[in-house]
């Protein structure tokens, strides 16, 4: 990342310091239960860490609009809570054994406390809502655990498979870019916003969304397991067709297509290596593809943000699609 984005993020860290310190002591409190190991479990995923990008988003969007009160911590850590425990669930599913550099929940504790401390995690999060006493707030819970819930058996529907480009834009909507626009609607909600002022931000959460999950994909094939915290490819290996794959699929010789599509099928690098899914990505230019259409959607968001006042808070929404598409895990 440039010096000059790292300028950004410090500058924008600071706008937010008080707040997301808030956030952090908010989910401290909230992952106390008088049950021992749900305790141990959330306060190990607490401290995994984590961009916090998505309370983040909450919090500008609030302030952006004129809001200050402590709504916003307390949603923050909820929209933190929800993401935190589809992490959980995902690891599960997949059967992943590390987690951020460090061994998943459910390596440590088994997947059936890990799933059952999920499912807690999901109804801390709307008890910790309730504060609010809004319904509106609540409504937008319900449908987006709805659409993530819909999006991860849809993507256990399509493993394997060679889905279409518009079939992984409606997962990754479901499982990232819903996370992000609800946040979005939930900071507005706060502010009071107007409809038009509402639909604003969750336009631009629905495409910083987009573009943070293409980015994400795009590093599955592309960084050291160094600096992933987990193994290089692994979404391929589940038998999962992200952008770029599904684009050498679509333009790749018989070969090409032979290939991925053996992977897909064996779920592992066995017959076919990692390097060699590698180069054909490089030589049909898929990389690149999905990286333009990571910087396309990031244009999007900017763009959302036109019609909203200038602040300090809107420059600092302004850059996170920068950060978005040029962070490197």
């Amino acid at each position: 990342m440039s010096t000059l984005a790292i300028a950004t993020a410090r500058e924008v860290f600071d706008l937010l310091r008080e707040d997301l310190v808030a956030v952090e002591q908010e989910l401290g409190r909230d992952a106390a239960s008088t049950v021992s190991t749900i305790t141990e479990i959330a306060e190990y995923l607490r401290e995994g860490g984590g961009k916090r990008i998505r309370p983040s988003l909450l919090l500008l969007g609030a302030h952006l609009l004129g809001y200050s009160g402590p709504g916003a911590v307390r949603l923050g850590a909820v929209v933190e809570m929800v993401h935190t425990a589809t992490l959980v669930h995902d690891d599960i599913i997949d059967g992943a054994d590390t987690r951020r550099g460090r061994p998943s929940a459910n390596t440590k504790w088994g997947n059936e406390k890990c799933v059952l401390a999920g499912d807690w995690l999901y109804m801390q999060a709307y008890r910790v809502a309730l504060e609010e006493q809004s319904l509106r707030i609540l409504e937008l819970l319900v449908s987006l655990t709805q659409q993530m819930v819909e999006g991860e058996l849809l993507q256990i529907q399509k493993l394997g498979k060679a889905v279409s480009e518009a079939e992984y834009y409606d997962l990754i909507y479901r499982k990232t870019a819903c996370l992000f626009s609800t946040s979005m609607r939930m900071g507005s909600v706060l502010a009071g916003a107007t409809e038009a002022e509402e639909d604003d931000l969750a336009t631009y959460g629905r495409a910083v969304g987009l573009a943070f999950q293409i980015v994400d994909d795009v590093l599955d094939l592309t960084a050291s397991e160094e600096v992933l915290g987990k193994p290089v490819a692994s979404d391929l290996r589940e038998g999962k067709a992200t952008l770029a794959v599904i684009h050498s699929l679509d333009h790749g010789t018989p070969r090409d297509r032979q290939a991925i599509q053996r992977i897909l099928d064996d779920r592992s690098f066995e017959n076919v290596s990692r390097g060699q899914i590698q180069d054909i990505l490089a030589r049909n230019g898929s990389v690149e593809y999905a990286r333009a259409a990571a910087d396309r959607y990031a244009e999007q968001a900017r763009n959302a943000l036109a019609s909203l006042p200038d602040s300090e808070f809107r420059r600092a929404l302004l850059w996170v699609p920068d950060f978005v598409v040029a962070r490197e895990k």
